[in-house]
């Protein structure tokens, strides 16, 4: 049998990978020659790599690993899975047990009234889906010109045509371009963009951006308003409290469909199992991945109010699926991994200890003397780097040069702690103790201080003009 085992030194490994490996959103010139950090092993909320070093992971993966690491439950229920039915598809008339049992599962977690999913392999698929969805629905209704999808700037849907269509970040609109019928309204980041207005106020005018874009285009041209609850890629933007109801108030007003991308809101990561639930969003799709599988298996989706499902399902074939859809092996291990999620109070979790705690520690590296700003919904937190607190000014170098900079400390000092421009960012596996949490506060308080100490040093303790 053949097994897969780090049975080479640490420079081999770097040197194959920069061979033969091509690594998303790198620029694989430069990290071949730096020499990627090779993880190894992993348990609950740490990594261990080829050098042996423990890494405390605060940001349980790419967002997704919200059981931690290490549960040999869902390599079990793989492992039967792959013996018993390894791989049949979901076309033709065909179904199996994985994929009943995991889409009943989530009709029951959803919110009232969204009891149907579509499966894919990941959150970018899922808003592929959702796009050709909310075409196909209101070209069954009789309108087919709605067509136009409204997103935001410096939203993230994935990377795929569609899903970086939808998405609002312009590297990625540059290395491909953009599909037709997309447009974009501004992000509800007040630390950034607020100006004098207060959160509330400039939440409030965000929001309407979406009114002003429907009236603009032709309320007979928008099919949808596609958003993540908390926007997660762009940096932890925690609207104001004025935003969701306003955009849901639009959304209703208008008729237009609302998608809820939970990719990685969804399972637990805001303290309920999904962001709508926690800003009383009432979406008619919610995109999830992630946390479905806590990143054990590749598998993504869409869960559809009954309306547009029934309206979807009643007039002829919908044609759209992946060879993927709905896998088997993905399916049984997703649903054991909801079945840890419920059973052992995994969200109680977040919303009455890991959440308090964190807090506490969190809002409290305000404190130094770079941090402007600390937000944390949950699990899910963001810090702004700023050289002058009083003016949220930013810094004069170019934008991302001190979170990157901050990022190395946190990586030299075995955190992963990520960076988005000149803001940290965090959003560790739910599992993570009051303990784990201390580690991962004094850590960053170091790489903080380390990163600090070396802006005064090099000059770059500046704000912009």
């Amino acid at each position: 049998m053949n097994k897969i085992t780090n049975h080479m030194p640490t420079a081999e490994l770097q040197a194959l990978d920069a061979a033969h490996h091509m690594h998303p959103f790198s620029e694989n010139a430069a990290l071949a020659k730096k020499g990627v950090r090779i993880m190894k092993s992993a348990k609950g909320v740490w990594l261990t790599d080829t050098e042996g070093h423990k890494i405390i992971d605060g940001m349980a993966g790419l967002w997704c690993v919200n059981i931690g690491y290490g549960r040999k439950e869902l390599a079990t229920v793989a492992a039967r899975q792959m013996e018993e039915l390894a791989y049949y598809n979901t076309f033709f008339q065909t179904s199996h047990v994985p994929a009943i049992a995991l889409a009943a599962k989530l009709a029951e977690v959803a919110p009232k009234g969204m009891g149907h999913v579509f499966f894919a392999g990941s959150g970018s698929e899922a808003n592929d889906t959702n796009i050709r969805m909310v075409r196909r629905y209101w070209d069954i209704k009789g309108q087919p010109e709605k067509r136009i999808i409204i997103a935001r700037k410096n939203g993230y849907h994935g990377s795929t045509m569609g899903g970086g269509s939808l998405g609002g970040m312009s590297g990625i609109h540059k290395h491909g371009g953009m599909i037709a019928g997309i447009v974009h309204i501004g992000q509800p980041d007040w630390w950034s963009e607020g100006g004098d207005h207060t959160p509330e106020a400039f939440g409030l005018a965000r929001a309407q951006e979406l009114e002003a874009m429907i009236l603009q285009l032709g309320v007979e041209n928008v099919a949808a308003f596609i958003g993540e609850p908390i926007q997660g890629a762009g940096g932890v933007i925690v609207p104001p409290s004025t935003y969701w109801p306003e955009i849901q108030r639009i959304c209703d007003r208008y008729g237009i469909l609302l998608i809820a991308d939970e990719v990685i809101t969804g399972f637990g990561r805001t303290g309920n199992w999904f962001g709508s639930q926690t800003f009383g969003i009432k979406p008619h799709i919610m995109t999830i991945a992630k946390g479905l599988s806590s990143g054990y298996q590749p598998i993504g989706g869409s869960i559809v109010c009954d309306e547009v499902a029934e309206v979807l399902g009643s007039h002829g074939d919908f044609n759209h699926g992946y060879t993927y859809s709905g896998h088997p092996v993905a399916a049984a291990v997703a649903l054991e991994n909801l079945r840890i999620i419920e059973e052992e109070g995994i969200i109680e979790h977040v919303r009455t200890v890991a959440h308090p705690y964190l807090k506490e520690r969190w809002d409290a590296l305000t404190e130094h003397p770079m941090v402007g700003e600390a937000k944390l919904v949950g699990l899910m937190g963001s810090i702004a780097l700023t050289p002058d607190k009083a003016r949220r000014a930013a810094f004069a170098s170019e934008t991302g040069t001190v979170g990157y900079r901050c990022r190395e400390r946190c990586f030299a000092n075995n955190l992963i702690m990520r960076h988005v421009g000149d803001r940290m960012i965090i959003s560790p596996p739910l599992v993570i103790t009051p303990e784990e949490i201390d580690i991962l506060i004094d850590r960053a308080k170091t790489s903080l201080d380390e990163c600090y100490a070396g802006l005064k040093r090099d000059g770059l303790f500046v704000a912009r003009a």
